[in-house]
């Protein structure tokens, strides 16, 4: 009898154990870029239906798909958030752990931008010339690399301020850096002849001149808080930052943002391709999840209507530069369905 009342007793634990670690909360995780846009959506999912607002912490892209991919359960997150396309490795990653059925939903674009208080003048900045202030090693001659030795942004070009070069940019675990690597700097890099025609002899090492940035304190990592990086550049108008349009957009009255190649980081610019240093936008769904954690296809349609992400919707409010019709309406049907777009 006191076997059978132990055993009783067991499985009652269990089943408070199981009910605890159910969740009735979609939780997200991810890029900080992507997290206004996520976040206004929540709110509206929230105050719209009889689901919870889903949680969503911002962790930067790279450790959102560590987190997302590390497993399925209640656990482990159900959305992530990112400023760049799924790695391959993160795909292997994923179905080395479980999560086979993955949505991938592009939402929009957005600039990255390199800011700077409206205190000071604004900055007129080619590619090539960021290459040369930012990158960690910086050619010395045709053929010859040397440690970045500019101090001040008219070292690289007269043209340029005579301040001492500081940037405050995010860390390696942020879409937002690995954009700003291959979409600005390695930009800038390829301009040069003989880095160019390294690419096709050894790539590895071309990516590797490219996408280095310098370590000596030039560029700061401020983290995945592009808050605190407006703050900064507040209180040092010398300074410069580096994080997505939508921050620019809703920091207008405080920073400016940099010509890069003649061109302003504007809406319209952006969503024309004519900004030199735009990228996409996703998220990524568990499809696992969708019938466990209550809410997730009523999330992903508020999330995909035209009131939210169309031309005239409440995220370009927030800075999101909207999708061609076509590719919403893929993105649409991606997500109603959950269809598994991300193979190995």
């Amino acid at each position: 009898m006191k076997r059978k009342t132990l055993a009783l007793a067991v499985l009652a634990t269990v089943a408070v154990a199981g009910a605890a670690e159910a969740r009735d909360q979609i939780r997200i995780v991810g890029s900080s870029t992507v997290y206004p846009f996520a976040t206004t959506v929540a709110e509206q999912f929230g105050k719209t239906t009889k689901f919870k607002t889903p949680v969503i912490e911002s962790t930067g892209s790279g450790g959102g798909l560590k987190l997302f991919c590390s497993g399925v359960g209640v656990e482990h997150p159900d959305i992530t958030n990112a400023s760049r396309a799924i790695k391959k490795s993160e795909v292997e990653r994923c179905h080395k752990n479980g999560v086979t059925d993955i949505t991938e939903i592009k939402i929009g674009y957005d600039g990255i931008v390199l800011a700077n208080s409206k205190a000071a003048p604004k900055m007129k900045i080619t590619r090539q010339q960021l290459f040369m202030a930012l990158a960690k090693d910086v050619p010395a001659g045709e053929g010859k690399l040397q440690p970045n030795p500019y101090k001040m942004w008219s070292d690289v070009d007269p043209s340029l301020p005579k301040t001492r070069i500081e940037v405050l940019g995010p860390p390696p675990t942020s879409g937002t850096r690995d954009a700003f690597a291959e979409l600005a700097l390695e930009g800038g890099c390829k301009k040069i002849g003989w880095i160019k025609a390294m690419k096709k002899q050894d790539k590895k090492k071309y990516k590797a001149i490219c996408h280095s940035i310098r370590e000596d304190g030039a560029y700061v990592e401020a983290g995945e808080n592009d808050v605190l990086i407006v703050r900064k550049l507040e209180a040092n108008p010398e300074a410069f930052g580096v994080f997505g349009f939508s921050f620019l957009d809703q920091n207008a009255d405080k920073v400016q943002g940099s010509l890069v190649d003649g061109v302003a980081p504007e809406f319209e610019n952006i969503a024309s391709g004519k900004y030199p240093v735009s990228r996409p936008l996703f998220f990524y769904v568990k499809k696992a999840h969708a019938g466990t954690i209550p809410g997730i296809a009523g999330y992903i349609k508020e999330f995909t209507s035209e009131k939210a992400w169309g031309p005239d919707g409440y995220l370009t409010d927030k800075g999101l530069i909207p999708m061609p019709d076509a590719e919403r309406m893929k993105y649409r049907k991606d997500g109603a369905g959950l269809n598994n777009n991300i193979m190995m």
